[in-house]
């Protein structure tokens, strides 16, 4: 084929001279070479002009086309050069159905698509118009010849037959061979039989088997076992026949009695007793009370199915009413009664009980409520433990965030917001202390008071750094606003997140077990319901571009990099790390309502609105382990202690269970769940109970926040 550059410099030969430089060629090497083409081209010529005449037939033959000879602007020398070839097609492929290109596939890949695949060119093949059952069955009836059709999956549509498929379907109906060329009568072709045919080489190389000429152990065993017992006069080779070949005769009737038990007599009825006497003496006769009472009973909770009456003679006794009933209940029980004679099972119902140690064995755990610190009755969502568990931080519907000690309850200080208060979680970093309040669409950073010097520091230049981080590469919605450090107090947040304005009420903050990430649930329906951010980077990222379902609360593996998300029904576990869905927890709860995981890593309880309480065994199975139905009313939290072997679920109807929760490191041996206390103190106000519970770290100590506007706390 000619270049572009070739070509353009051919046409423009005499207009343009100049041309880049090339090496130089011995004149030598090629000379040969020139004297040929030299000679080719001048027997070409004269070829050509020896051909004119005949240009008219070739034209008509179309041999092929004529070349062109012209001078190479690299090498200096002539070359002959052919037209491109247009390709013509003798058929019109305009009228052809597009085929699917798509492959050996299931198509059912492509059933929520407007295509069904693509064809040669990679263009879609679209889905072609099909009509309901209605249609389909008019087709049948209108179209004598619809049955000669079949559905094609590959294109979605029905095409006919062929006679060759038609009759390998008639013949694969009628069980003969679907090859219509085959003959079973043909005679049969003798290739091994004739003279000449015989074989000479074997059909194998491989040595003969030691087995073909050496006797049987096996064998000799099994013929000497049938030596033996001919000999014993176990086996008897020929029976030795009868004197008399006359047929013998018996009593069909004169067999032996059978070695089975007699089948069981059918139940006798019951014999009457003196109440069913037409004179039963006075104490049978019922009182009027007794009587009404017998009347108002049910039949089936009925002692008896009669009242006693008196007469004073026999022929004044009436019909009796219920006779025809009665024997059809006996005929019944007739019919009915067993006949095998079955060994009931004399079973101890307390030994089927599971036996559990008993609680007093298994403290401590709390077991009364020590102090009690009012919300001037506002409702306490949410309510979170120091991690060194001497303080208390709890927030209420009117925006009031307070802040008391564990043993005495005494308040140290108090924060006003404008709005409800979401959630409150402490960090969970011993070097530094501070905690986060979830409002609407913010999230504050507050310090407490009275830290150590150092403490203090380290929290100032973790949450407000002198030399921010670089930003980003990919911006995000969620705007960080930080004060400085010297001008930070406890009066106000050193640190506040603006969440994007579609994200609604921060209704849980989970924290990583090293404190540097925090999640976020909102109570938005979209994608920015969940949040991530980092304290380090100064940086908030939603994990999830689509999310399946709604989202209710998230938490963070403590060991790995695993991430829990719960939606209504259920619970995915994704890996961080890998980016990936590592398996799908199927909980059975209509509504999932608290979720917390065991501080190994290996557990995990799931709280709903169905009163139901799941225990999971992620290393177990994707179904619950245990399913706990202890509340008569939905679970609000649930919280397993972090260093006993302890949790406890709390419920809208105000009261508090706890349970001892043993796991051991044998994977054979299952978790030991034993129900310890049931603790009731707060009141259900507006069907609302205990919103949310949490442990103190060091102690057995419970903190329980209620609707009814009270923080308590459960000591041992």
């Amino acid at each position: 084929m000619q270049s572009e550059d070739e070509g353009e410099d051919s046409d423009d030969e005499s207009d343009d001279g100049d041309y880049e430089p090339f090496p130089e060629i011995d004149p030598s090497s090629d000379s040969e070479d020139e004297e040929e083409d030299d000679n080719e081209d001048d027997e070409d010529e004269g070829e050509d002009e020896e051909d004119v005449s005949e240009n008219d037939t070739e034209d008509e033959i179309k041999i092929g086309p004529r070349p062109k000879n012209i001078i190479s602007d690299i090498t200096g020398q002539p070359k002959r050069v052919y037209p491109e070839i247009d390709p013509d097609y003798d058929s019109d492929s305009s009228t052809e159905d597009t085929p699917n290109r798509v492959g050996d596939i299931p198509m059912h890949w492509y059933d929520d698509l407007p295509h069904i695949g693509y064809d040669i060119n990679g263009k879609k093949v679209l889905r072609p118009a099909r009509g309901d059952e209605l249609d389909k069955f008019l087709e049948t009836v209108e179209d004598p010849s619809a049955w000669t059709s079949a559905f094609d999956t590959n294109a979605q549509m029905d095409r006919p037959l062929t006679a060759e498929e038609l009759d390998i379907i008639r013949r694969l109906q009628e069980n003969e061979n679907p090859d219509a060329s085959y003959d079973p009568y043909e005679p049969t072709i003798e290739w091994f039989t004739g003279k000449g045919k015989e074989e000479v080489m074997p059909l194998s190389a491989a040595p003969e088997p030691k087995r073909r000429w050496v006797p049987s152990k096996w064998e000799k065993q099994k013929v000497m076992k049938i030596v033996r017992a001919i000999r014993q006069g176990r086996i008897v080779p020929n029976k030795p026949k009868t004197a008399s070949a006359q047929p013998q005769f018996y009593a069909i009737w004169n067999e032996e009695p059978s070695t089975h038990p007699a089948p069981l007599p059918a139940p006798k009825p019951r014999l009457p007793t003196h109440a069913e006497s037409y004179n039963p003496p006075e104490e049978y006769l019922p009182t009027p009370e007794e009587r009404a009472q017998w009347e108002a009973t049910e039949k089936e909770d009925r002692e008896r199915d009669f009242l006693p009456q008196k007469y004073s003679a026999l022929r004044l006794v009436p019909a009796y009413q219920q006779f025809i009933q009665e024997r059809f209940s006996r005929q019944l029980d007739l019919y009915l009664a067993p006949r095998v004679q079955r060994v009931k099972l004399r079973i101890d119902p307390n030994s089927l009980v599971p036996k559990l140690p008993s609680p007093s064995s298994l403290k401590p755990f709390p077991v009364y409520k020590s102090l009690q610190v009012p919300h001037a009755g506002q409702r306490v969502r949410c309510v979170s433990v120091s991690p060194d568990g001497a303080w208390v931080v709890s927030g209420d519907e009117s925006g009031v965030v307070r802040m008391w000690e564990v043993t005495i309850g005494k308040e140290v200080k108090r924060w006003t917001f404008p709005g409800k208060i979401g959630s409150v979680e402490w960090c969970p970093r011993t070097d530094v202390s501070f905690f986060v309040v979830g409002m609407e669409e913010k999230l504050h950073f507050i310090i407490p008071p009275n830290l150590p010097v150092s403490i203090l520091i380290a929290t100032q230049t973790l949450l407000a750094p002198a030399n921010l981080p670089p930003p980003p590469s990919v911006p995000s919605p969620v705007k960080w606003v930080s004060m400085a450090a010297s001008a930070s107090t406890s009066d106000a947040p050193i640190l506040s997140l603006d969440l994007p304005s579609s994200s609604g009420q921060a209704k849980q903050i989970v924290w990583h077990r090293r404190g540097d990430y925090l999640a976020t649930v909102s109570s938005g329906e979209n994608q920015a319901a969940v949040w991530i951010h980092q304290i380090s980077r100064r940086h908030s990222q939603a994990p999830f571009k689509k999310v399946k379902g709604s989202v209710q609360l998230v938490l963070f593996h403590p060991t790995k990099p695993h991430f829990f998300v719960a939606t209504q029904r259920f619970v995915r576990m994704y890996n961080l790390a890998e980016q990936k869905l590592l398996k799908t927890l199927q909980s059975g709860i209509r509504w999932i309502s608290s979720m917390d995981v065991h501080p190994s890593g290996d557990h995990l309880i799931v709280g709903g609105y169905d009163r139901k309480l799941c225990w999971f065994d992620l290393e177990l199975s994707d179904k619950p382990y245990k399913v706990l139905r202890y509340h008569s009313r939905a679970l609000r939290s649930v919280h397993f202690h972090p260093t006993y072997p302890l949790f406890a679920s709390s419920s809208d109807d105000g009261s508090i269970q706890i349970f001892h929760a043993r796991v051991y490191n044998d994977l054979m041996t299952n978790p030991l769940i034993v129900p310890l206390k049931i603790l009731r103190g707060h009141a259900v106000k507006d069907g609302l109970g205990v919103l949310q519970i949490r442990w103190c770290a060091r102690q057995p100590w419970l903190v329980s926040a209620g609707a009814d506007g009270e923080v308590a706390v459960w000591c041992s």
